[in-house]
């Protein structure tokens, strides 16, 4: 990811959970609050209800891709976590992509409305 950095620690996702704006699909759940950095700070939460630790990262894997394609689309200064729901453990990269882009579109943070 050239544009984005990961966000990594505990209190950087609870400062998301707690001040930025939620929303939600079948899939997944995406927290949304500007940083004021001007790039993008990304984080993926995979619970073990989801599976496995085998499933967990293929779930975090098929997200981070979905968002290191289309990454050049997102707005700049973002703090963003993604968390995977139970449902997403048994879909594939195009359901998790469209996912992806469906709450982005609802947030409001991508420059291309597709």
């Amino acid at each position: 990811m050239q544009f984005s950095e990961s966000l990594k620690k505990n209190h950087q996702f609870l400062f998301v959970y707690k001040n930025g704006r939620s929303r939600a699909n079948k899939y997944l759940v995406m927290y949304v609050k500007e940083n004021g950095l001007g790039i993008n700070r990304i984080g993926i939460s995979v619970s073990k209800k989801v599976g496995n630790s085998i499933v967990r990262h293929r779930v975090t894997r098929l997200v981070r891709e979905s968002y290191r394609l289309h990454e050049n689309i997102f707005n700049s200064g973002l703090d963003m976590v993604i968390v995977a729901r139970k449902e997403a453990a048994e879909v594939g990269f195009y359901e998790i992509e469209s996912a992806l882009l469906h709450l982005s579109k609802l947030h409001q943070v991508i420059k291309i409305y597709l």
